[in-house]
């Protein structure tokens, strides 16, 4: 049975909604959000209304048809009217932005200062944040220990072991006179080696402190203090290349610790009477050198040998450095002076110098003067005066002897201006190398090391005496063949697997000033000399002292980037095992 038609075309909404009420085309609005309740519809650019998207569904009611496509309505009864297709809503309003000009999509934007301001930014901002904090595995660049074979893996399970290893690599170390950017170097390399991140190192004069701190353990730290020193070159050497072997990979702790007992019970390379010798032979050879006869270097030969044995008998006694020092300086001068009053034809103050220059603290002042530059201000001005006592030792010894000798009626003394040397330039050159090498033996250095020792040794002395010729002077020449003394040092230590110390130190003896400082102390002491000029002339050969000491760490910083990869340490990037 045909239903009636009614207004809505012969159907009920309810039932059979028609097939042109479907949802209109959605105008986008700038902060219109979109309708939930109704579909949208996409517009064709014609501006008619796309069909749904497929899988997009009406909601359907039980026992509706399905609707037609749209279009014009026909009527299903005779005589029921057409439905109208319904109008289109009117377009939006103009915008008053419409008439803006717009950018073609085609045309891209000026980059012409891109370019520029990048390379300001550059200029005026680094490549890290400057206020990142610095790994201390970098501490080692520069060092023969750089870019160590670094262990991975999690912390050792025996990190307080590991702890105690370093700590006491650093004691041996400081004992036999390393320096504390070395032995800070060292345990660097060693903990990162043995698989220990997150390692603080303070190094305070004598003390040494290593504070541990892993993620989400319990920090630990350990000291330990070092109370006694001793001369063992040869130990140090030993050492640097444990140190070395370690950073390099393939030694374990275990390994590692017992190659240190090793070294710290192996005796020294030369007995002590070789030394006590070695002492004689120095003397005598710098007495020729500036200028003394062979009975005067025969006579330095006796005083030498006297003041050491004296030295190690105050030294067995508990003697304080101080002390000992000053009694053997003095010893040295009135040996000079008794010699002098029995008129032996010798120049006493020539006599004199090697004594001084075998009690003057030349390691402690290299070492002071590297930690001063390398940033250990504590450490530094401990150990500068630490040696400005024994410089002072030194000084009060030969005031002692000067007061005593006036007073027993030892006349007065010739300073006479430093006398040419009698000899050319050839054997001078050869006692230098002689009274180096003599030297290194008494700061028990490796028997393969003596020689190359005594080699730097004199090129720095072929330096010297060509820039003396040369117009340079008295105080800037020692420095220059102290530069040149340094820088030679370092290449030749680590390519003989040892550390720039063992070398520099021996090779710069004879550029100590000891002839003047004999003479400013006679100055001051007695009546026939102006005060002004003896402490004037102190200042000065305090002063050269201290030059020496600074070239030589400043040769061994200028020859580091000719030693990147002389050390067997020195790896050309972090390996990882």
């Amino acid at each position: 049975m045909d239903d009636k038609a009614g207004p809505n075309g012969g159907r009920k909404p309810e039932t059979n909604p028609s097939p042109a009420a479907g949802p209109l085309p959605v105008i986008q609005r700038p902060v219109r959000p979109p309708s939930a309740e109704s579909p949208s519809v996409a517009r064709k650019p014609g501006g008619d209304p796309s069909p749904p998207a497929q899988g997009a569904q009406r909601p359907a009611v039980s026992g509706a048809k399905q609707p037609a496509a749209p279009g014009p309505v026909q009527p299903s009864t005779p005589g029921a009217k057409p439905r109208p297709r319904p109008a289109r809503r009117p377009s939006r309003a103009p915008s008053p932005t419409d008439a803006l000009p717009t950018t073609p999509r085609t045309v891209r934007p000026d980059r012409s200062n891109a370019a520029a301001r990048n390379v300001l930014r550059r200029l005026v901002q680094g490549e890290e944040p400057p206020t990142q904090a610095m790994s201390i595995v970098e501490r080692l660049a520069g060092s023969p220990y750089a870019n160590p074979t670094i262990q991975v893996g999690g912390p050792d399970a025996s990190a307080r072991k590991t702890l105690d290893f370093a700590l006491s690599l650093a004691e041996t170390m400081f004992r036999y006179g390393a320096g504390a950017l070395e032995v800070e170097t060292s345990i660097i390399a060693v903990t990162a080696a043995l698989g220990l991140e997150h390692i603080e190192v303070d190094i305070t004069n004598q003390s040494v402190v290593i504070n541990y701190s892993a993620k989400d353990q319990t920090p630990t730290t350990v000291l330990r203090v070092v109370r006694s020193w001793t001369n063992n070159y040869a130990g140090l050497t030993a050492i640097h290349q444990l140190v070395s072997d370690i950073a390099a990979g393939g030694v374990s702790r275990i390994e590692a610790a017992q190659r240190l007992e090793q070294i710290t019970r192996r005796p020294k390379p030369f007995p002590r009477w070789m030394v006590t010798a070695a002492f004689g032979i120095f003397g005598a050879a710098i007495v020729a050198f500036i200028g003394g006869g062979v009975l005067g270097a025969l006579i330095g030969l006796g005083s030498c040998i006297l003041v050491d044995l004296v030295s190690r008998q105050l030294g067995r006694w508990r003697v304080p450095e101080f002390f000992s020092v000053a009694t053997s300086s003095a010893m040295a001068t009135l040996i000079a002076m008794l010699f002098w009053w029995l008129e032996v034809p010798i120049a006493p103050s020539l006599v004199v110098v090697g004594g001084i220059l075998l009690l003057l603290p030349a390691g402690r002042l290299v070492s002071a003067t590297q930690d001063a530059i390398n940033g250990f201000p504590v450490t530094a001005a401990g150990r500068f005066l630490s040696a400005l006592l024994i410089f002072g030792g030194v000084v009060s010894g030969i005031a002692v002897a000067l007061v005593f000798g006036a007073a027993i009626g030892i006349p007065d003394l010739e300073l006479l201006a430093a006398p040419a040397s009698p000899y050319p330039w050839p054997v001078i050159a050869v006692l230098i190398f002689i009274a180096v090498a003599m030297f290194a033996v008494t700061e028990q250095t490796d028997l393969s090391l003596v020689v190359p020792t005594a080699l730097v040794g004199t090129a720095g002395y072929v330096l010297w005496i060509s820039a003396i010729n040369a117009g340079v002077g008295y105080r800037l020449a020692p420095a220059l063949a102290a530069v040149l003394i340094g820088a030679l040092s370092r290449i030749v230590a680590l390519r003989m697997g040892a550390p720039q110390l063992v070398l520099a130190v021996p090779a710069v003896m004879f550029l100590y000033p000891g002839l003047s400082i004999f003479r400013s102390m006679y100055m001051l002491t007695t009546n026939t000399g102006i005060p002004s000029a003896g402490a004037l002339g102190l200042f000065n050969a305090f002063t050269v002292i201290l030059a020496v000491a600074g070239g030589v760490v400043l040769g061994d910083n200028l020859a580091r980037p000719l030693t990147r990869g002389l050390g067997s340490n020195e790896r050309r990037r972090n390996r990882r095992r």
